[in-house]
């Protein structure tokens, strides 16, 4: 009996310790499952943090977008390439100052063509050679420029919007060309800036279309179409075969196309506006007595390393590209360099903040006519422009970390590339058909110099990115 019950003695203690060793693997694996859950609630938390944290900064709602500010002074956003910006504390308080006087340039008559006849250049085909292209940068106390397109020549509007743009004396603009984009609205507008501003979204008729099925347009009792805050502008008859081109028509033309404007502030079709354009102008214009202001490219500073970047991007043809610059260095455009006065001859052209003098309008109106002639790509004319008009224009080249916190950049719906961007020879472009038809015709016009025997200065790669 004893034996008996020595032996059922030690099968309990065995199944005990069995029962023992089973619960102690539960265990194990419940605490590696609670490790994991753990570790999966703390990423959802993480990820549902940072998107509220991203939606927060560009809502409407006050107490939200004041949590993307660092103090009440200093707009601020996370990201390492953005900065503080320091505008004003309130909108409302903003007080703006008398307009600025016009100072070189007395009168600006602008001399309009018509883009549907024989000769689609402005600048040439007997209207203009290249002597007097260059008499135009000499400043007199009245001046001729070509600057735009007659009446049913090219970018043309619509009655209702013509009438509706008569009251415009503040404007934020943006265009989509080519159904690019869909209109974003912007946030942290007072309702002051809703007010004063008028918020105009330039489009041909292909972007109006897709608009029109991607999102809601309301149309109000005089015609006008609305997305949002934005009035859509549609222009017809585009002058240019090339999107990118005609996009420069309302970006640089702006006080062609709304000549009522005394303030203008564009930003590209693909951004979301997320500051007050009261502050922006504050900021940038009146705080500084300028009457234009841009920001500096963040990688580049000379013309010839952003004409580098866009032949290795394939952004537009690299011999015509070659060529533009060709000419800009020949006629005296020197690369970057610290004893400029400027930070850099090569701005952000996404963002341009202007006062409609007669200076600034005249600017506008050489710079289009270097990208009407040349290259679409206008950063590179931009600087050229500049260096030709010397100390006569006075403008604000601020920060790029800046600029990167005036808006949050969306993607474009589709990518555009036209078939002229990857020729590699001039030979390429005239057997392939790929010459445009209505810009850049100065590329083909025969220049004064041979420039064959031109080299362009050597250009150091600044960025990865760049």
């Amino acid at each position: 009996m004893a034996r008996r019950s020595r032996g059922v003695g030690g099968g309990a203690e065995a199944a005990t310790k069995a029962d023992a060793a089973a619960m102690r693997v539960v265990w194990r694996r419940g605490a590696v499952r609670l490790v994991l859950v753990s570790a999966i609630a703390w990423a959802m938390l993480v990820l549902l943090a940072l998107a509220f944290h991203l939606w927060s900064c560009s809502s409407s709602v006050g107490f939200l977008s004041a949590l993307c500010r660092k103090d009440s002074k200093v707009l601020s956003f996370k990201p390492l390439h953005r900065c503080p910006i320091p505008v004003a504390d309130d909108p409302n308080a903003v007080v703006i100052p008398k307009r600025t006087p016009n100072t070189i340039v007395k009168k600006l008559s602008y001399i309009t063509v018509d883009k549907q006849d024989k000769d689609p250049s402005p600048l040439f085909g007997g209207r203009q050679n290249w002597k007097q292209r260059e008499e135009s940068f000499k400043l007199n106390s009245t001046m001729k420029v070509h600057c735009g397109f007659m009446k049913n020549g090219g970018a043309d509007m619509d009655s209702a919007d013509v009438k509706y743009i008569q009251k415009c004396k503040f404007v934020v603009a943006s265009g989509i060309f080519d159904g690019y984009d869909i209109p974003h609205q912007p946030s942290n507008i007072s309702l002051r800036s809703q007010k004063l501003f008028c918020f105009l979204m330039v489009v041909d008729e292909v972007s109006l279309d897709f608009i029109e099925k991607n999102t809601t347009v309301k149309v109000d009792s005089a015609g006008g179409k609305w997305v949002g805050i934005w009035r859509l502008i549609t222009l017809h008859r585009l002058p240019f075969d090339e999107p990118r081109r005609n996009g420069k028509v309302p970006k640089i033309l702006t006080h062609r196309l709304f000549p009522q404007a005394w303030y203008s502030i564009w930003i590209d079709g693909k951004m979301e506006l997320i500051v007050d354009p009261l502050l922006i102008l504050e900021r940038y214009l009146w705080r500084g007595k300028y009457t234009f202001a841009v920001a500096a490219h963040k990688h580049h500073r000379s013309i010839y390393e952003e004409g580098d970047a866009i032949k290795r991007r394939k952004r537009y043809a690299r011999p015509l590209v070659d060529l533009q610059m060709k000419m800009y260095y020949y006629e005296g455009m020197e690369p970057w360099s610290p004893k400029k006065k400027l930070p850099s001859d090569v701005p952000e052209g996404a963002v341009l903040i202007r006062e409609h003098t007669t200076m600034t309008d005249l600017f506008s109106c050489l710079w289009f006519n270097e990208v009407n002639l040349f290259t679409p790509r206008d950063q590179i004319s931009f600087g050229y422009v500049v260096h030709k008009l010397g100390d006569a224009l006075k403008f604000f080249m601020f920060p790029n970390c800046e600029y990167n916190s005036l808006f949050i950049l969306h993607r474009h719906t589709r990518e555009h590339s036209s078939k002229v961007e990857w020729a590699k020879t001039i030979d390429e472009i005239v057997k392939k058909g790929l010459k445009e038809s209505r810009g850049g015709l100065g590329l083909w016009t025969p220049y004064p110099v041979d420039l064959s025997s031109v080299e362009l200065p050597t250009v150091k790669r600044t960025s990865p990115a760049g």
